[in-house]
């Protein structure tokens, strides 16, 4: 594999690591050794530790003791907590578009975005569909403008795509309920009804939850 800038090379495999993680290519609780990850990208292996660091960060993996990089366990513990943290991120994001937009070509991109779910509901891509629920998000910052709340946001992102994709089938048959919140969003987000953007955000994590939970249930 080569592996080529913009990113950083740590980011780059970090990134390879992490599809293959999501993807539940490297099962929980496995071993990621530094050794066979540096022979078959053909990378240093100070670079690989710099990527275990990152995933580390974004939960991912857990480095022990004597132990090294293992790949984190999913628990409904854990799914529960994150999924409560994303909710209020959502809304501050949510909340920050609703009182900083000033014009409707301001909202452009969440209506482009809104059409693609719409696409991928149709032809029912549930994995383009997921990808662009975090583009709704990334195309808040901007409203936000807050470079924390963008750091953390990301680096939380990787883990709830792995309980995203856990959830594939489930979510596939719950695409059209999605698109039916977003649209709803939409209205209060452009309507500046910050009230209603809570309750909507807070039902989507709720639902998005008990989807995830139930997934892991039948593992």
């Amino acid at each position: 594999m080569t592996f080529k800038a913009p990113d950083s090379l740590a980011e780059q495999i970090a990134h390879h690591l992490a599809e293959r993680i999501i993807r539940g290519e490297l099962k929980p609780g496995e071993r990621i050794q530094e050794q066979k990850v540096t022979a078959s990208l053909n990378v240093s292996r100070g670079s690989v530790r710099e990527a275990l660091l990152i995933l580390e960060r974004r939960h991912l993996i857990a480095i022990l003791p004597r132990r090294g990089a293992q790949v984190t366990v999913l628990t409904a513990h854990n799914i529960q907590s994150l999924c409560a943290l994303m909710s209020e991120l959502y809304i501050l994001l949510g909340l920050a578009v609703a009182k900083s937009w000033q014009e409707t070509l301001d909202l452009a991109p969440f209506l482009q975005i809104q059409q693609r779910l719409i696409a991928s509901c149709e032809r029912n891509d549930v994995k383009s569909f997921v990808e662009d629920s975090f583009n709704v998000m990334r195309a808040a910052y901007p409203f936000a403008n807050n470079p924390y709340l963008e750091e953390t946001v990301e680096n939380l992102q990787p883990s709830m795509s792995r309980f995203y994709y856990l959830a594939l089938e489930q979510r596939q048959a719950q695409m059209s309920e999605y698109l039916t919140l977003f649209g709803q969003l939409l209205e209060a987000v452009v309507a500046r009804d910050l009230v209603r953007i809570r309750s909507v955000l807070t039902r989507y994590a709720e639902r998005s939850c008990q989807t995830i939970l139930s997934a892991l249930a039948a593992n």
